[in-house]
């Protein structure tokens, strides 16, 4: 908490009285909590805070009222921890509370033609081809409907309810860290120590016993050819065939640096994408080096452990890049370009995400450990709603795996001893003809859900 206090004492003959008060800002919207660390004034006495509960600098003006954030989880500092303002130069320099970065911003706007109390600061990275600044306002409604593809006669649209089904019980697991759907009533769900093939009523199909333990959490995938790909315990990547009689090392580790930590099997062309340390990869079919994207235009880092990865129908690299204490949703084009990167909702008010996937609409959804909310973002990461906000059975979500064939969103449980799997339907689809809903192709019937979306 950051408190600023100041008193004026008058002497013990005069008649005037003492005035005393108190500046508590106890971060944004109020009474949110702050952790703060680094702190300084600038040219127009604003204050300037980081804050590392949301990995944020917040700007407040000389009355402790919140005026802007300034950063948000800025490329290359990812938490802000230190900072200092040099009035000769205007440049405002930021570092990093987990490496030895310093990003130093330019005060770049002086608007002289308003009063000198509404000026306003725009502080700009001093590193070429700027992509951080500043919170967005900005709100894009959510689309109703998608258009179809060609030979498609279904659109696909947003229910104004989810629907969803009995939750069911992996049985063998203690919880759900990671789903990868492989047909429309099985799917492959790991704990921290266990990989199981289940289906829809929690009984257990087939085991893998050689998987990561070590913390890995989106640790397995499945491709077309319904062949699960994994991360085993010696860090390399194997296959398993769709029989589960044989398997095969598709990459080996042989480099003590080269350490796995999430695997995503891209449906449009084939590549095997892996999430790492501070990077991301990319592999073609035949488990070749493609692509490596790990830092933004400005040639600062993009990631710190990406621990979920997936991709969107336009090609974007989606990654769910979490320590122990916040992160971001990081999204790159097909080459590596930086899109954006999602901090939670409000803007700024930081984010610790999890399971991550996208629909057949492009939303992105992910899975907030920080409020146990799963939620929705457009592709060009605005917020949209929360599709569950802690459904019935999974009090914290942690894993997400979407259907494309059925359209039934899968959310798994990590809290505690807790091995439950809830299945969602939110997206409906109709036909373009008749404007009717067309028939699932199960014919399973979802009872209703009250938790309705946000």
């Amino acid at each position: 908490m950051y408190r600023e206090e100041a008193r004026e004492d008058s002497d013990d003959s005069d008649d005037s009285n003492d005035v005393e008060f108190t500046t508590t800002k106890t971060g944004h919207p109020s009474g949110s909590g702050l952790l703060p660390r680094g702190i300084c004034t600038d040219a127009l006495s604003h204050i300037l805070v980081c804050d590392v509960r949301t990995d944020t600098v917040q700007m407040l003006d000389r009355d402790g009222q919140f005026l802007s954030h300034l950063l948000i989880r800025p490329s290359g500092i990812f938490t802000p921890w230190s900072l200092s303002y040099d009035v000769n130069t205007h440049r405002l320099w930021v570092g990093s509370k987990y490496n030895n970065t310093v990003v130093i911003y330019r005060c770049d706007v002086f608007n002289q033609s308003v009063p000198s109390d509404c000026l306003y600061l725009m502080f700009v990275n001093l590193n070429p081809a700027t992509a951080d600044v500043m919170e967005s306002l900005s709100e894009i409604p959510t689309p109703g409907t998608e258009t179809p593809q060609q030979g498609n006669q279904c659109l696909l649209k947003l229910m104004s309810s989810p629907e969803v089904l009995p939750p069911l019980t992996v049985t063998g697991l203690d919880n759900c860290i990671h789903i990868s759907c492989l047909t429309s009533d099985q799917a492959w769900v790991s704990g921290w120590n266990n990989l199981i093939l289940t289906d829809t009523t929690g009984v257990p199909l087939h085991r893998v016993k050689d998987v990561h333990s070590n913390g890995c959490r989106g640790l397995h995938t499945v491709n077309s050819e319904s062949e699960l790909i994994y991360i085993d315990w010696k860090d390399n990547i194997k296959k398993l065939s769709k029989d589960m009689k044989t398997t095969t090392t598709f990459i080996e580790r042989t480099d003590s640096t080269w350490i796995p930590r999430c695997v995503y099997w891209s449906p449009s062309n084939g590549d095997l994408l892996i999430g790492m340390y501070g990077r991301v990869t990319r592999y073609n079919q035949s488990g070749q080096l493609k692509e490596t994207i790990q830092n933004d235009n400005t040639g600062l880092r993009l990631y710190r452990q990406p621990t979920y990865i997936t991709e969107n129908n336009n090609g974007d690299v989606v990654v769910s890049d979490c320590d122990w204490e916040s992160g971001a949703v990081v999204v790159t084009e097909r080459g590596g370009r930086h899109r954006f990167s999602y901090t939670g909702h409000p803007s700024g008010s930081g984010l610790k995400p999890r399971g991550i996937c996208t629909d057949p609409l492009s939303h992105i959804l992910v899975c907030d450990d920080k409020t146990h909310t799963v939620q929705m973002i457009d592709r060009g990461g605005q917020f949209l709603s929360h599709i569950l906000l802690r459904p019935s059975g999974v009090f914290t979500p942690d894993s997400l795996s979407y259907d494309v064939n059925t359209h039934r969103l899968w959310i798994g449980s990590s809290l505690g001893y807790n091995n439950t799997v809830v299945i969602y339907r939110y997206i409906a689809r109709q036909d373009a003809l008749t404007d009717e809903h067309t028939p699932r192709p199960d014919g399973d019937t979802m009872s209703s859900s009250t938790s309705a979306v946000e």
